[in-house]
């Protein structure tokens, strides 16, 4: 299923097949702001359960890789930099790299099929908090690859900032 991860993956920028962001509502007013989250008829998979991650400032989340899992990320607070590499061998995207801004500035929720190395990254602020809403519940068992996102096999540079 997945391309051979036993030496460095090099990545080109591009859309994965699969992967979809969703623009959401917000209705502000002068009391504050409705921030839309997830309806059940806008997905094409069942919702297992709703989660929370809080990710500290330039702290980073991942490389995960979730084998029988799909995923669908709301940035609630903050800001947070979200990078995704397919890593499905016979994907017509295979190999290639998204990376977006979620949260502030961009309200919506990505869907994130098997296959696809996710991480992120708390960038401007203290932390952000997203909301993880997958269709398949918490199991310790759910099988799952994790890769160094520094010195692991996917060839990223996260702390780059241009001034």
């Amino acid at each position: 299923m997945l391309i051979n991860l036993d030496t460095k993956v090099d990545v080109v920028r591009g859309l994965i097949e699969g992967v979809e962001v969703i623009p959401l509502q917000t209705f502000p007013d002068e009391r504050g702001c409705i921030y839309h989250g997830v309806r059940a008829s806008q997905l094409n998979f069942t919702m297992a359960e709703v989660y929370f991650k809080k990710l500290y400032s330039d702290a980073i989340n991942g490389w995960h890789v979730h084998e029988t899992m799909t995923l669908s990320y709301i940035t609630v607070i903050g800001v947070t930099k979200l990078v995704l590499v397919d890593l499905r061998r016979d994907s017509s995207s295979s190999r290639n790299l998204m990376e977006m801004y979620c949260g502030e500035g961009n309200h919506c929720r990505v869907q994130i099929p098997t296959g696809i190395a996710n991480a992120s990254q708390c960038v401007g602020g203290d932390f952000s908090l997203f909301a993880n809403t997958p269709d398949k519940e918490h199991d310790p068992n759910l099988k799952y690859l994790r890769l160094d996102p520094i010195n692991g096999p996917i060839q990223y540079q996260w702390f780059n900032k241009h001034y």
